[in-house]
């Protein structure tokens, strides 16, 4: 029997991960109690094969020790249950948005007295379970859709597993703030800026005119091309040490321009290579995805 542990911050997407789960055909439980897990597991077994994929959202937050919860586990492995821990986490910036959006409460809401402060909390309580985590899922950019595909590619049965990281090129604008999710990051103030540029300006780098105008020096190209070299080295590199995910964040000053018409570029050279990219504009005033 697999016996998977979901945890993680509120407001990660601990229980749409469940939700997807369930369509692997994974028997979910939410909010069990720590000192049920063992028991729940034994009724699974006395089932006689009925449970074979069992998925636990089990909340540890209130927790300041987590002997019990580790002690369970401990027990679930003498059992012989093959057991594993699934951590959910996001940036602490996506997770107050998504508290503003939602006007519902985070649970330390009344022990901290901020959003922001509650998370900073929770992530300090809940420390010890994402140092035992076997798999951590950061859902700052992540859509339904590829939360569902990360979820097939860990725990789906005879599915061919992803060869490369996800892609997320990021457009910014640096006056903004780099964004935090970023894993790498390109600042590309130094090509020319087409906002000095009277009838470029009110164009962003996704149209044809700003992309030439941005594009079309020597220097530019050279960067494209030794941006391309790396990337294309550094990407098997990440996907031999298990990533999932990778944010690429090209930035200039506003976001507007140069930065977007860069990103784009990056983004159609990955398309061509094969790789599973997203676009996301950020400070873009006429926002594409892709």
């Amino acid at each position: 029997m697999k016996f998977l542990i979901i945890s993680g911050l509120s407001g990660a997407g601990k229980s749409r991960a469940a939700d997807a789960l369930e369509d692997l055909d994974y028997y979910c439980v939410d909010n069990l109690p720590t000192a049920l897990l063992t028991k729940f597991a034994e009724l699974c077994l006395a089932m006689g094969g009925r449970y074979e994929r069992v998925a636990l959202v089990t909340d540890v937050r209130g927790q300041e020790s987590f002997t019990e919860l580790f002690e369970e586990l401990n027990k679930l492995g003498q059992m012989g249950i093959d057991y594993q821990i699934l951590y959910m986490e996001a940036a602490e910036a996506a997770i107050v948005q998504r508290y503003k959006e939602s006007r519902r409460p985070h649970p330390l809401i009344g022990e901290c007295g901020t959003i922001r402060e509650a998370v900073i909390r929770e992530a300090e309580l809940l420390r010890p379970v994402r140092d035992r985590a076997n798999h951590i899922i950061n859902t700052t950019n992540l859509s339904l859709n590829m939360l569902q595909q990360l979820l097939l590619d860990f725990f789906g049965e005879g599915e061919k597993k992803r060869a490369r990281p996800i892609l997320n090129v990021i457009s910014f604008g640096f006056k903004h703030g780099i964004p935090q999710e970023a894993d790498m990051v390109f600042d590309v103030r130094f090509l020319p800026n087409p906002f000095y540029m009277e009838e470029l300006r009110q164009l962003n780098g996704m149209d044809a005119p700003v992309q030439e105008y941005v594009l079309r020096s020597d220097v530019a190209k050279d960067f494209l091309r030794h941006m391309f070299d790396m990337v294309d080295f550094l990407l098997p590199q990440y996907a031999a040490e298990g990533r999932y995910a990778l944010n690429l964040a090209v930035g200039c000053t506003g976001g507007q321009h140069r930065s977007v018409a860069v990103a784009n570029a990056l983004y159609e050279h990955l398309k061509a290579q094969g790789e599973d990219a997203r676009l996301i504009n950020r400070d873009c005033t006429d926002r594409k995805y892709t």
